[in-house]
């Protein structure tokens, strides 16, 4: 059977002391809490059950942010560890960071284990390749944001709920009768603002955030998001709808308040990362449907594809040689099909395999629980362009802090959306430079 119990796992643990003494050990750091941890530990357990050679051990060691800032300096005091979970606005630091990471594609040749780019998502490979098209880390954990929707407002509004709005202006036509019935006092709010409302805003209609392939081609990168004429208008939209009840800002880089918002019913739509899936499932007393990202008609191309967010797995250098056979064997053993199928039918991300993907099917898990292939059908909708195949800037989690504050300043009246855009560029531009001589 491919998948043994964490129970069985820690039993065999038990009763071959022995033999665990004579394992490797392969250190794992991960950001993930939670139920998400309680499967972090059981991938682990799956894969210390499989084989006799190698012990993962993963460990949580707090937000992204906080698990990246401890492995840098864990990696200064000589302890660092295998295998370091990485989010993906971090990309580009970790690429600069050169000696202290072993780019997968050359992990996998080494210790001779297949390893096909062509296997995985294109949208995905092409976040997590360098210039060359070499795979850098091993995606694990990637989403991408949808539409969510209450159903039994809809139908009390007098929509049919099983047909969610594909446009910004069936968005903006829905949530006006939505609010003129009475069904709901708000039409939409979002998480995510950065992440939603401009980087998979630009994708989706195939526009440029910045220069050299939207940070791809090189670190001298430049932010040109002010200069794109549907952004700007979507965000005077947002404005607009703010000010008029359609729209309901949640605050923050992360919009925390979107959530209980549609929850309660007070918004009938939120946009949230496909990964939110479960959470929505678990706090929803309603029927909820689920839909691709609404988009401009009028612009040229839309819609693209959307763009991935979530997290990869680096390998961290300065280790024994022998320890990196263990890390090739482990990403070999989360590529398989029937491992990513349960990673993504248990957490809410994507496969990032298209055998994942067929498996699911195969098991008939999209028709047990319709929308949950959304995701993948709307990053697949196009080869993905240089606009769209994602972004990889250095200081990327401040320029999102930063997206933030004047997105809300917009929202709040005190600066037009043609400012926030300009500041965003602005002040963008002063932490990529920082980040550029920092390499220096």
């Amino acid at each position: 059977m491919f998948r043994q119990s964490l129970m069985a796992a820690t039993a065999l643990a038990l009763v071959a002391p022995a033999a665990a003494m004579a394992q490797t050990e392969i250190q794992w750091w991960h950001a993930m809490s939670g139920r998400l941890g309680e499967l972090v530990g059981e991938t682990a357990a799956t894969f210390n059950a499989s084989q006799s050679d190698y012990v993962i051990v993963p460990s949580y060691r707090g937000t992204y942010s906080e698990a990246m800032n401890a492995a840098i300096a864990a990696f200064r005091a000589g302890e660092q560890p295998h295998i370091l979970q990485v989010f993906e606005v971090g990309t580009g630091t970790m690429m600069a960071a050169e000696g202290a990471i072993v780019p997968i594609y050359e992990l996998m040749a080494a210790h001779d284990v297949h390893f096909d780019p062509q296997e995985y998502i294109s949208t995905v490979v092409g976040y997590y390749t360098d210039p060359d098209g070499n795979m850098l880390s091993f995606p694990f954990n990637s989403s991408t944001p949808i539409l969510y929707y209450n159903k039994d407002v809809f139908q009390a509004a007098g929509l049919d709920p099983e047909v969610a709005p594909t446009t910004w202006a069936e968005v903006e036509q829905f949530s006006q009768q939505i609010i003129d019935s009475g069904a709901a006092p708000c039409g939409f709010t979002t998480r995510w603002p950065s992440w939603v409302q401009m980087e998979n805003f630009l994708a989706l209609h195939n526009l440029p955030l910045g220069t050299e392939q939207n940070g791809f081609a090189g670190f001298d990168a430049e932010l040109v998001l002010n200069q794109q004429a549907p952004l700007v208008r979507h965000w005077e939209n947002l404005a607009r709808w703010q000010a008029n009840g359609v729209f309901k800002w949640a605050g923050g880089n992360d919009g925390p308040d979107a959530g209980p918002t549609f929850y309660s019913g007070e918004c009938a739509m939120m946009m949230e990362s496909s990964a939110g899936r479960a959470g929505v499932m678990a706090n929803a007393n309603f029927q909820v449907g689920y839909a691709m990202l609404p988009y401009y008609d009028d612009v040229e191309g839309a819609p693209q594809n959307s763009i991935i967010g979530g997290a990869t797995l680096w390998t961290l250098s300065g280790h024994d040689e022998g320890d990196y056979e263990g890390v090739a064997r482990f990403f070999e053993f989360l590529s398989t099909p029937e491992q990513q199928a349960w990673w993504h039918q248990s957490t809410g991300y994507l496969p990032i395999t298209q055998a994942a993907y067929e498996l699911s099917q195969e098991q008939g898990y999209y028709d047990a629980n319709p929308g949950a292939d959304v995701s993948i059908r709307q990053m697949n909708l196009n080869p993905p362009t240089e606009n769209s195949r994602g972004l990889r800037f250095g200081n990327y989690l401040q320029i999102r802090d930063v997206v933030s504050e004047e997105m809300e300043a917009m929202l709040m009246g005190t600066i037009t959306a043609q400012q926030a855009a300009d500041n965003v560029v602005r002040r963008g531009n002063e932490l990529l430079r920082e980040f550029e001589s920092s390499l220096q």
